[in-house]
């Protein structure tokens, strides 16, 4: 019990100060502050599972900071990709983008983020986590398993709860978009949005918290997308191949009527060959 209440702080420490971060970095960017996060509390996850996984699996390269920098970026950019998947097939919606950015990988991933996770990856594993590790080793067990365990139900109802407001965003989005496939995505996404603020109550709580953390949120109809690309594609290539076809024919079409023509050609010039031999006879 207590090894597994000890790396659920420590990976929601780490989950915070990924939360710090994101918080930093995008408020500077939108040049407001703005709540990041795809949970209601001060937490992202997903830099508590990358720092976990960092240094459970790569603590054997602690005094290596090149083999460290690389693993780490690596890792990092996999399991950003693999949650950007996973939440877009449960979720129906797209969570960042940097199809904007240089060197990214469908939007998910991008180089300058890989960079800076193989950075942070080294601080963390070399010198971050032997002084936060020793800090909570401090804290006398009983406490730590209490406080814990009081973290882990609020984390838990905090992932009920948000996951209840993803279901009905993946919902709305499957209900409004049915008779939406000819619209262009964009459009589709902000009245999706506008429905689910509907659904959710337009002065929720839920609500402004969703849409505060994520205001470039995009509904993803890629199913529909690809039935309506995959038929056109159909349809193209039976025009090209109905096309070709009559090519063909007309080809074939023309070389055989001029065939024909210089048949006759060589006939009418056989006759008339015979016709004015036996002219020349008669007259003699």
């Amino acid at each position: 019990m207590y090894d597994f209440i000890f790396c659920f702080i420590m990976f929601l420490f780490y989950s915070f100060c990924g939360w710090i971060i994101e918080e930093v970095l995008c408020s500077f960017t939108e040049k407001k502050v703005v709540d990041r996060g795809f949970l209601i509390g001060p937490y992202c996850p997903i830099y508590g599972f990358a720092a976990l996984g960092m240094i459970f699996l790569l603590k054997q390269y602690k005094n290596d900071l090149l083999a460290l920098f690389i693993l780490a970026s690596v890792l990092c950019t996999l399991l950003e990709y693999l949650t950007s998947f996973i939440m877009e097939k449960l979720f129906h919606a797209r969570w960042w983008d940097y199809s904007h950015k240089k060197f990214n990988i469908n939007g998910r991933v991008c180089l300058i983020n890989s960079l800076c996770f193989g950075i942070l990856g080294c601080i963390l594993v070399h010198f971050a986590d032997p002084i936060v590790s020793n800090i909570v080793s401090l804290i006398p067990a009983d406490t730590l398993i209490v406080i814990g365990t009081i973290l882990l139900a609020i984390f838990i109802l905090d992932i009920i709860v948000s996951v209840y407001v993803m279901v009905k965003f993946k919902l709305t989005t499957e209900t409004f978009g049915k008779d939406n496939t000819d619209e262009i995505s964009e459009e589709v996404s902000a009245k999706i949005t506008e429905k689910l603020k509907e659904v959710l109550g337009k002065d929720s709580v839920l609500q402004r918290r969703i849409f505060n953390a994520f205001p470039n949120m995009t509904a993803i109809l890629k199913d529909k997308k690809e039935k309506i690309e995959n038929f056109i594609d159909e349809k193209e290539a039976k025009v090209k191949n109905s096309i070709s076809e009559t090519q063909e024919q007309v080809k074939q079409s023309i070389s055989k009527t001029q065939n024909q023509v210089k048949k006759k050609v060589e006939e009418s010039k056989l006759k008339l060959k015979d016709i004015s031999s036996k002219n020349c006879k008669k007259n003699k």
